[in-house]
């Protein structure tokens, strides 16, 4: 889905939802989280977003409000919690993912909004430049949709005789077709064959693996994309079972068991993010924060899982891991 698609059915929502009553101007600064997913989801991330805080002076319920809103996974939901937030009088959004982002900008050109996404802002039309934001957002960004190909050469340096390496892709995720063409790029630079199949809820991804082994595919890479995230032993457990070496976005994959992940750390954006509210809420303006880009890679391997599975991590490879779960 291209930036302006993505805008326009994000504004058509915001235009058929009902406006909330406003509520009275609240005694303490309020900080509102605009979530995707669900409290369970996000709550060891938001741990760590909490203690930052903390750390920096802003305790919640003493000196500050966290206001939580969360979808679900219903997009439909969004703009609704969004002027939800904004009824609440917040003093910042903070949001973690490219849709939610957009949608508070759709939502809001005043309100500061501080995003942690694996997207390019400037091409989403989240902020004007890297350097010089502009406007009411800033953030981090990770890239992390970015980065398949070099996941994709991870796995096959793994698996190096793989005649077939399967690839699960988020149909509903605004940069599939990034991720689609960087993944088939990527596969026909190392001559390498793939099978792509397209998931989206609990049953398309069941589908799927029995694609997957239907089509005697011998490695698997699961894209990023935040459903996958969400419901991580859904891409882990069946490719376990199915004796499929896989990698994985986060380091949250390697530690649910999955066996390798490669990307920039999620829990460290969290981090960066909570400076951004700080010196919101201190008096500094979005405009002249430039946005921050994650350089914390990780490369994890879960040994535990990989003995289970009988596989052998190549020496190259553990030479070059960050971590290893035993």
């Amino acid at each position: 889905m291209r930036r302006r698609d993505l805008i326009k059915v994000i504004a058509g929502l915001a235009a058929v939802w009902p406006f909330a009553g406003h509520t009275q101007q609240p005694s303490m600064p309020v900080i509102g989280y605009l979530g995707l997913t669900s409290a369970n989801a996000d709550a060891y991330l938001l741990t760590h977003f909490q203690k930052a805080l903390s750390g920096a002076g802003f305790e919640d319920g003493r000196n500050v409000k966290i206001e939580y809103r969360f979808a679900e996974r219903d997009v439909s939901r969004l703009p609704g919690l969004a002027r939800d937030l904004i009824d609440r009088h917040v003093a910042i959004i903070f949001t973690a993912t490219t849709i939610s982002a957009v949608t508070a900008k759709v939502a809001t050109s005043t309100i500061p909004i501080v995003f942690a996404i694996g997207s390019d802002p400037v091409k989403l039309g989240l902020v004007s430049s890297l350097n010089h934001p502009g406007g009411n957002l800033t953030g981090i960004s990770f890239f992390t949709t970015q980065m398949e190909a070099k996941r994709l050469g991870l796995l096959h340096e793994f698996v190096p005789n793989a005649g077939l390496i399967g690839v699960l892709l988020n149909p509903n995720n605004p940069f599939f077709d990034n991720q689609l063409n960087d993944v088939q790029e990527a596969a026909s630079a190392l001559n390498v064959k793939i099978h792509i199949e397209r998931a989206s809820n609990e049953q398309d991804i069941a589908r799927a693996f029995r694609q997957f082994a239907q089509g005697q595919v011998r490695a698997l890479l699961v894209g990023s994309d935040p459903y996958f995230n969400s419901q991580r032993s859904l891409v882990i457990s069946p490719a376990v079972q199915l004796g499929l070496p896989a990698i994985y976005e986060w380091r949250e994959f390697a530690e649910a068991g999955g066996l390798m992940s490669y990307g920039t750390s999620i829990t460290d954006a969290y981090r960066q993010a909570s400076d951004f509210v700080v010196r919101i809420l201190k008096g500094a303006k979005p405009a002249d924060l430039p946005v921050l880009q994650s350089d914390k890679f990780e490369f994890v391997i879960n040994l535990k899982t990989a003995k289970a599975m009988g596989v052998q991590v190549p020496l190259q490879l553990q030479q070059r891991a960050n971590e290893f779960i035993e």
